[in-house]
């Protein structure tokens, strides 16, 4: 895709503004409105591993979420109770969550990957009184229920039933007429997400139903102007597809025949508010994928539903182009936008992406906490191989030091968002606060309540055209012989050697340098470890950095430790080395 020619970066910055009614609810608007105008419009594609599939509309997610709705309120669930969702990518999934945000009541997804300890600590933390689990849950949750005596209810979903209090199919098929919905405000609690806890215990970060609004701006964006795409000339501002034409192609060559999927887990927030939520706002069709992942069946799955949009973090991608280096010579893709976040993509990925698929991928930045916030729009302004991008338009971001100022462009400092963007109005897409934990909330910030920036916890630096360059967390960030190391960089180099499937880069205590750059790989398939092996990556990575940069130190592993969103937990390495001196 070649670069746009027109930068319109600060045009779409100067014409944005926000618009957050006092009363809002994520289920009307990613759901009812679209029972109510084209309930017979598909909403998910449902496809399980055995091959098996099933489409439903919207007018199918209401009927049912409208029935679960009243089921749950008869199981004592009220306006602000926290319930579980421990579900994969599924019709059921997408129904809990219409449910949830039509009785006020909080939904707090859980990954199927959780183990019991895991899900112990999330259900006792939040007081979680009812959660709904599948197949893939139900042991994990049947083993940590003995120990949260909170959690009164388990009602079975799918492949789970006649394993819980109750079961889904038998709700649904008893339950009476409609309720009313609650009337929420946009400031209400919609959803609880864990962190993914890199640093530290998993905290959880209450999210409120305008932070769909907030994120909007940077889902339109990252997905090259979703649903509708940018031709020529102005780009059409973003607004959801109207009545039967939604699936179509409008005048003026616009495209709104979107249809999305991306790996990400429902459960956290890259499935949940960068996939499922925001497309289902535009009235389009998500497909959910319940089944492991695996390059080639990803290439597969996205041939297969004319997949045009998609979001797949670097870990994906580079499996991806590793097993598939031509991907365009085996699959028909419809591929129009790629969004990746949660690492840096680096520049081999990038070019992968460019010249192998055709599109240009869009990095992204957020967390949790306050996603969607950085990031790029090939369309409409340029994308720097590397770069994490410039600020969504309505976000207002720095980099920021110790004291809360901002740095020069060029240095270093933490990532942050201020609680107003450049126009003075509040940016929606603020958490709540953590859960019980006011201190951590507070920490999170610098400055007056009003006034103030929430630090994001990872360095970068911005160049003068307002680009973000990942440096990494801020405590992966580590100096080694008095040089600043950041892992990012050096990592991405290790993946451009064709042995590299993966890598990670931390600290090894050393007494005469403080520490030593040590990396762990994972080798590609066809490849071995061995002591040539070593030198040669040391000196592909000596050749191409700072001669401090290249690892002193090579361990080959069979897989990275990873957070269930896709991130390395590098945290897990530099604890194992710091062991590991203590102990010599």
């Amino acid at each position: 895709m070649p670069e746009p020619a027109v930068d319109r970066y600060a045009e779409l910055h100067a014409g944005f503004r926000w618009r957050v009614p006092e009363l809002f609810n994520i289920a009307e608007v990613c759901c009812t409105r679209w029972a109510r105008q084209t309930p017979q419009a598909v909403a998910i594609r449902y496809e399980r591993e055995d091959g098996s599939r099933r489409d439903y509309s919207y007018g199918e997610i209401d009927a049912a979420a409208d029935r679960l709705a009243v089921a749950l309120r008869g199981l004592g669930v009220e306006r602000g109770d926290r319930v579980g969702i421990v579900m994969p990518q599924r019709f059921e999934t997408a129904v809990a969550h219409v449910a949830l945000y039509r009785l006020g009541a909080v939904a707090m997804p859980l990954s199927m990957l959780f183990g019991p300890d895991a899900l112990e600590y999330r259900i006792n933390d939040s007081g979680t009184r009812l959660a709904l689990v599948d197949e893939t849950g139900i042991d994990n949750v049947r083993e940590a229920r003995a120990l949260c005596p909170q959690l009164a209810t388990v009602v079975a979903v799918g492949g789970a039933e006649g394993r819980g209090d109750a079961d889904l199919s038998a709700l649904l098929a008893q339950a009476g007429a409609a309720i009313e919905p609650v009337a929420t405000r946009a400031d209400d609690p919609a959803v609880l997400i864990y962190t993914s806890g890199t640093t530290g215990p998993p905290k959880g970060a209450l999210i409120a139903h305008r932070a769909l609004i907030g994120n909007l701006p940077g889902f339109v964006c990252s997905q090259n102007w979703f649903p509708h795409g940018v031709t020529t000339g102005r780009p059409e501002a973003p607004r959801p597809p109207r009545g039967a034409t939604a699936a179509k192609r409008r005048p003026g060559g616009l495209v709104s025949d979107a249809v999305f999927w991306s790996p990400a887990d429902w459960a956290w927030t890259g499935g949940l508010m960068d996939a499922l939520l925001p497309t289902l706002y535009f009235g389009r069709e998500i497909v959910a994928y319940q089944g492991r992942f695996a390059p080639e069946t990803a290439f597969a799955l996205m041939a297969r539903h004319g997949v045009t949009h998609t979001f797949l973090f670097p870990t994906a991608l580079k499996a991806m182009m590793k097993a598939v280096p031509d991907p365009r010579a085996r699959y028909a893709l419809q591929l129009r936008a790629i969004m990746s976040a949660g690492e840096a993509v680096g520049d081999a990925v990038f070019a992968w992406c460019r010249d192998r698929l055709g599109v240009v991928p869009n990095e992204m930045f957020g967390q949790t906490e306050i996603n969607y916030i950085v990031g790029n729009c090939a369309p409409l302004w340029p994308a720097r191989a590397g770069s994490m991008g410039r600020p969504y338009p309505g976000h207002r971001v720095a980099v920021i030091d110790d004291a809360g100022h901002e740095c020069a462009r060029g240095t270093p400092g933490d990532v942050a968002l201020h609680r107003r963007d450049v126009h003075g109005q509040r940016d929606p897409v603020f958490f709540l606060g953590y859960w019980k934990r006011d201190d951590a909330t507070a920490a999170k910030f610098t400055g007056d309540a009003d006034d103030s920036w929430c630090r994001t916890g990872d360095s970068a630096v911005m160049d003068e055209d307002g680009y973000l360059w990942y440096q990494g967390r801020s405590d992966d960030v580590f100096k080694a012989a008095g040089y600043r190391i950041g892992p990012s960089e050096i990592e991405n180099c290790l993946v451009k050697h064709p042995a590299v499937a993966n890598a990670a880069v931390v600290p090894k205590p050393d007494a005469e340098r403080g520490a030593l750059v040590k990396a762990y790989v994972v080798l590609a398939s066809g490849h071995a470890p061995s002591r040539e092996l070593e030198h040669e990556l040391q000196a592909h990575v000596r050749g191409k950095l700072a001669p401090y940069e290249y690892p002193k130190e090579i361990e080959f592993i069979d897989a990275l430790p990873m957070t269930t969103t896709g991130k390395v937990q590098r945290r897990v390495l530099r604890l194992q080395e710091e062991e590991r001196a203590r102990a010599r």
